[in-house]
């Protein structure tokens, strides 16, 4: 299974929704051995971001990062790699950058498009491969931009310390990317947004002390109050709305399962509202930071203009977030699911939507679905982007901004999907011989 949260949807028979799982089962097959693989693939992540790059002042640095709001909240995304300076500061950002050109190439280039879609796993891996390819040169170019944007902070700047840095920053990625397929591999969760979940996991109580130092220096208790109320708040809302869906009734010409003893006749096909997860506000974010990282590398004044605009407070931001989330959303959405191959695929099982016509008219109406569950996944997800600045200009506290609504939701659905992939993984254990039926991204029966 792949996609930030889990994409996926599930056709799961009677008995399997029946299904009863106690804490015992967890300890029994390969479920402790990975999640053992997983902690210490996460530990080593975290070791990068507390080595330091030599030769600069940090102290000065942090100062400077607390008054830029975007960069505060890249850093929560490194875990606070980027105020530590640390040689994997850099994060999984240049793979994510990677992703989205591809996406986007996707819809431009038919060829790739083919390759990603139609082309099964050969081609997804094909494009997998570009991808890392191409991390490597964002990691590169971001690598420069951190180096050229610190250098006020730097005790001796010469080229030597420039190239030594570089090469760090760059090699930390390229680490961080590997043991994010690692972690896939273990299909426990998807490995990119397990390093975010991580980082931002990491980043909580020193940005909450943060806020809660400087509601008791203002004397702000009521402020303070009101951001813990929002806050939990907020993780009740992306809760409900991430498990919310749409079921609809799928008629069978004939399916034996082992509850009944007999026949299966009709199940349901589940589709989420927020089927596409995190990954919308964080290509969002990651391309609203791409003008301020090409704007260091270059020193273009109207690169520089823009990445003031773009800027959490500044007069396109929250437009531009809406836009962009809105954009990402309704793409992603159709990227992890193919109407046209669900339809295919409920064809050969005997499968039909209740009420619909099986072949071009069952792919019609998969379109209709998903294009209305993606507008009301875009409301959910600028609710989430726009919120906490709402909050915050409510509640005069700004020390809360790097840990906003994205953090609360990418933690929330991380968690949400790895419970979820474990009650599978353990529901595929005690049942072999039921069968279970997993449409993946690419909107192909598994």
């Amino acid at each position: 299974m792949r996609g930030l949260n889990g994409v996926s949807v599930y056709l799961l028979t009677a008995s399997i929704e029946d299904s009863s799982i106690d804490v015992g089962d967890f300890f029994k097959g390969p479920l402790p051995g990975k999640f053992l693989k997983l902690l210490g693939y996460l530990a080593l992540s975290r070791v990068g971001t507390y080595i330091p790059l030599g030769g600069v002042n940090r102290e000065a640095f942090l100062g400077n990062l607390d008054q830029n709001s975007l960069l505060s909240t890249l850093d929560s995304f490194s875990g606070g790699g980027i105020g530590r300076l640390g040689i994997c500061s850099l994060g999984i950002v240049p793979f994510i950058n990677a992703q989205i050109v591809f996406q986007l190439l996707g819809q431009i280039i038919p060829k790739l498009q083919e390759l990603q879609r139609k082309e099964g796993e050969a081609g997804r891996k094909k494009v997998l491969q570009w991808t890392r390819y191409a991390s490597v040169g964002f990691a590169i170019v971001q690598a420069i931009g951190q180096v050229l944007y610190i250098r006020p902070y730097v005790n001796d700047f010469n080229t030597e310390w420039v190239l030594s840095s570089v090469t760090l920053l760059t090699l930390g990625a390229i680490i961080t990317i590997y043991i994010g397929e690692k972690i896939s591999e273990l299909k426990l969760g998807n490995g990119t947004s397990l390093l975010i979940f991580t980082s931002i996991l990491s980043y909580l109580p020193s940005s909450f002390g943060r806020t809660v130092a400087q509601a008791l220096e203002d004397g702000n208790y009521i402020g303070l109050a009101a951001v813990i109320i929002s806050f939990f708040l907020l993780v009740l809302g992306i809760v409900y709305v991430q498990e919310a869906e749409r079921k609809l009734p799928i008629n069978y010409a004939s399916r034996y399962t082992v509850r009944s003893g007999g026949l299966q006749k009709s199940a349901y096909l589940p589709f989420k509202v927020n089927s596409s997860g995190v990954m919308p506000i964080i290509f969002s974010t990651s391309s609203l930071a791409l003008p301020g990282t090409i704007a260091r590398f270059t020193g273009l004044a109207v690169l520089k203009n823009a990445a003031t605009s773009l800027a959490p407070g500044g007069p396109l931001y929250l437009p531009t977030n809406v836009l962009l989330i809105a954009f990402f959303n309704y793409y992603y959405t159709f990227l992890q699911l193919d109407p046209d191959d669900v339809s295919e695929q409920l064809k050969r099982q005997g499968a039909s939507i209740a009420s619909i016509r099986p072949g071009k008219t069952t792919a019609m109406f998969l379109k209709n679905v998903l294009a209305r569950i993606s507008v009301l996944g875009s409301a959910f997800l600028a609710v989430m982007a726009a919120g906490p600045a709402v909050v915050e200009q409510v509640t005069h506290l700004t020390a809360f901004r790097g840990f906003a609504g994205t953090s609360v939701l990418i933690l929330v659905g991380c968690a949400t999907d790895t419970a979820r992939k474990v009650q599978a993984e353990i529901i595929s254990q005690k049942y072999k011989n039921i069968e279970f039926y997993n449409i993946d991204n690419d909107g192909g029966f598994r």
